[in-house]
């Protein structure tokens, strides 16, 4: 079996104080906060934004669109074609295009120079993700990565509980425009705080193509796409319309609809460290039962979800369930292939952003031809097949790799 990498340097970083390596792991999370949070903002502004350019809410879902998909080619492209460059350097670079991104969104006249926009944010979500999701154990001592890691991936539901309700509030008061342009400042914020925290990371691996076509040949790393795909497509195919649920079905007002996200949120980021402190030890459980809340809630939405009361608790559920999935993935593909991080991190990036356009894509088709209520149910039958096939993978007691 071919290698994951190949060394082309010495260790990647000297060393440095604890305060020093915890001051880049908040930096490269504030990256992919900001990241996170430009991807998924048009969530909490899609019927204001649609509004503004006389579009349809399923059209105005293209913003969710463009980004998946073009992140699912870039993560592998700039990987590979910038695997000998400093990775600080690559992180600044992703950062400048993402400033640049927002401040467009900001100042598009027209609908089409803002998914212009979301292409420059798909581009920078493949290239900084892939580079920062495997980046913790070079950036604190080896006793520290575990928990580094988790402080790395709280990011995503952070975006949640803070990027998107914080968004939506903005632009209930200011305009969706303000909100982009916040983001576009925070995220020069994080700029100047990579070139100051973030030490000197020169290339220490070098993942080819032949690396990435390798990784299919494992049984976990298919069985681990087939999840990433069900589940994720489960969640951004109803979560990317959750705005029209609660005002079409639950008929809650805008600000309202802030706490109900700002609620989910809270709840991921609880996901994020239950799950993320348990998930080395029982990856297939905890993976099963964080889609199984998706299910539960996604399902039981269109019940329960015209009561205010129903629809919180449900999201609740909800954000706990998600917030523990981002870490559940990664953790599948490196235990898969445990000498290829990067590769697998890679592999996560491109699955994940790809189900997350499709998901959204098929939602917005959906919604756009019946109603929210039926996405739900769609994208709650999509996590159902997930916890079924982790529990064939369990029954049939497929092994990880020795050194897993």
């Amino acid at each position: 079996m071919s290698t994951a990498t190949t060394t082309v340097g010495g260790p990647a970083v000297s060393t440095r104080s604890p305060l020093l390596g915890w001051l880049a792991v908040v930096t490269v999370m504030m990256g992919i906060f900001s990241i996170v949070t430009t991807e998924i903002l048009p969530i909490g502004l899609l019927t204001s934004i649609g509004s503004s350019f006389t579009i349809s809410d399923g059209t105005a879902g293209l913003m969710m669109t463009m980004p998946g998909y073009l992140a699912a080619v870039s993560a592998p492209t700039l990987t590979v074609a910038t695997a000998r460059l400093d990775r600080r350097v690559m992180l600044c670079a992703f950062m400048v295009l993402l400033a640049a991104a927002n401040f467009l969104a900001a100042a598009a006249p027209a609908f089409w120079v803002m998914l212009i926009s979301r292409v420059m944010v798909g581009i920078t979500i493949g290239g900084f993700w892939s580079i920062a999701a495997g980046l913790a154990e070079r950036l604190v001592p080896p006793e520290s990565v575990t928990r580094a890691t988790a402080v790395i991936f709280s990011s995503v539901p952070l975006g949640s509980v803070l990027g998107v309700p914080a968004g939506t509030f903005i632009g209930d008061l200011a305009g969706w425009r303000v909100s982009f342009v916040v983001m576009g400042a925070l995220t020069s914020a994080v700029l100047a705080a990579t070139v100051a925290f973030v030490p000197r990371l020169p290339a220490e691996q070098v993942t080819r193509l032949s690396v990435l076509r390798g990784m299919f040949r494992s049984t976990n790393t298919r069985v681990g796409l087939l999840l990433t795909f069900l589940v994720v497509m489960a969640h951004f195919g109803t979560y990317t319309y959750v705005t029209p649920f609660l005002e079409q079905v639950t008929h809650v007002g805008s600000s309202m609809i802030t706490v109900f996200l700002l609620t989910y949120g809270v709840a991921g980021i609880a996901g994020n460290f239950a799950g993320g402190s348990i998930v080395g030890r029982y990856p297939r459980a905890t993976f099963g039962a964080a889609t199984a809340m998706i299910a539960c809630a996604t399902l039981l939405l269109p019940v329960l979800g015209g009561w205010d009361a129903g629809a919180l608790v449900l999201l609740v559920i909800w954000g706990i369930g998600y917030g523990t999935i981002p870490v559940c993935s990664q953790t599948w593909f490196l235990k898969s292939a445990p000498h290829a991080p990067e590769a697998a991190s890679v592999l996560f990036t491109a699955s994940f952003q790809a189900t997350l356009s499709t998901g959204a894509l098929v939602g917005g088709i959906t919604v756009d031809h019946t109603s929210p209520s039926t996405v739900m149910v769609l994208g709650g039958m999509a996590a159902v097949l997930m916890v079924v096939t982790v529990w064939m993978h369990f029954a049939k007691r497929v092994p990880w790799p020795e050194n897993a």
